[in-house]
């Protein structure tokens, strides 16, 4: 039995704690189970720790940014699975295009609001299902999507 995309771990990256807390709670309150990390270094350390079904991943961080956690999320094969989702006040074109070539699979522009984030997850972790047939979850990294 698969998960629904509400069950799906969302692992919330994010350096501002006003900020962490109102995505934290808002996807909460949309019916999935958060996690969250304050730096890259915490990132990395979280996302290898809990698996997560997706990450949410500021870029302007302390210790280690987003875009080298990215790089070393996505170049580790036990997470390189895992769709992140840029988050940055930086609304310029090629910030998109550096986060890509860092390893996200989307990018939004903060501030945005709470539905569209959520939209935007739930539009992630469809594309994931229909990439590993459907599982999702706790199964091993070697099966689920590349």
């Amino acid at each position: 039995m698969t998960k629904q995309p509400e069950e799906a771990l969302v692992l919330v990256v994010e350096d501002y704690q006003d900020a962490r807390e109102m995505y934290s709670a808002y996807l909460q309150f949309s019916g999935y189970r958060v996690a969250e990390a304050t730096n890259g270094a915490e990132a990395i350390e979280k996302a290898i720790q809990l698996m997560p079904d997706i990450i949410l991943m500021d870029l302007a961080l302390p210790k280690v940014d987003g875009w080298e956690a990215t790089k070393r999320l996505k170049s580790d094969p036990r997470t390189k699975h895992i769709p992140i989702v840029a988050l940055t006040g930086h609304a310029l074109a090629g910030f998109a295009e550096g986060a890509r070539e860092a390893g996200c699979d989307a990018f939004v522009t903060k501030p945005c609001l709470p539905d569209a984030l959520v939209a935007e997850i739930r539009r992630m972790l469809a594309g994931v299902r229909q990439a590993d047939g459907g599982r999702r979850g706790n199964e091993p990294s070697g099966q689920r999507r590349k």
